[in-house]
């Protein structure tokens, strides 16, 4: 009897360890791109003042159990200097599938995507409260902004609806992110 309370005691302890918070999720995927490498710079094609395109990203290490990704990309300088309180959201996308192991350039900023390989995927809203991705467009004010692209690997399939942007996708994610891995890039307007 002493071992089956202990065995549950073990089982219950594991899921509580995977049932982490996103900020304490560990750290452990790795995200790179061909636009830049981390700390690198985001080019103009890629930025709000060139083309918008959306950089492409690629994943791997994902934890086992792994049933689902999602995408926030956020600029938390704008906090650090005074522009404003929360930081701007330049890109959301949820629901894409465990399966795929990036993103390609120049996504399409229709809500749901039918790209194959990404079935089922939706572009949340960024900043301006639209679906896709919304390249760096910060004031040319002296700052070197960064950019966070965080992917979260998830430990179900939610299927959520579209139409959330990154506070209200944290709070439907909220027990179910098994790892993350961030790629910064960074931005500065010159003119």
């Amino acid at each position: 009897m002493k071992k089956y309370y202990s065995n549950v005691a073990v089982l219950l302890l594991s899921c509580l360890a995977l049932q982490v918070n996103a900020q304490d999720a560990p750290e452990t995927v790795t995200i790179t791109s061909s636009a830049f490498d981390h700390h690198g710079m985001v080019p103009e094609v890629n930025s709000a003042y060139g083309d918008n395109v959306s950089i492409d990203l690629s994943w791997s290490d994902l934890p086992a159990g792994t049933q689902q990704l999602a995408l926030i990309c956020d600029d938390p300088e704008v906090v650090e200097i005074g522009m404003m309180e929360q930081p701007f959201v330049h890109w959301v996308m949820y629901n894409i599938p465990a399966s795929a192991s990036g993103l390609p350039a120049g996504l399409p900023s229709d809500t749901e995507l039918s790209i194959d390989g990404l079935e089922g995927a939706v572009n949340g809203l960024n900043g301006l409260r639209r679906p896709g991705y919304f390249g760096p467009r910060p004031p040319a004010n002296g700052h070197l902004h960064a950019y966070h692209f965080r992917i979260y690997a998830l430990d179900d399939e939610l299927d959520l609806d579209s139409g959330l942007g990154k506070d209200e996708l944290l709070a439907e994610m909220e027990g179910h992110v098994l790892a993350t891995g961030m790629l910064m890039g960074h931005y500065e307007r010159k003119e």
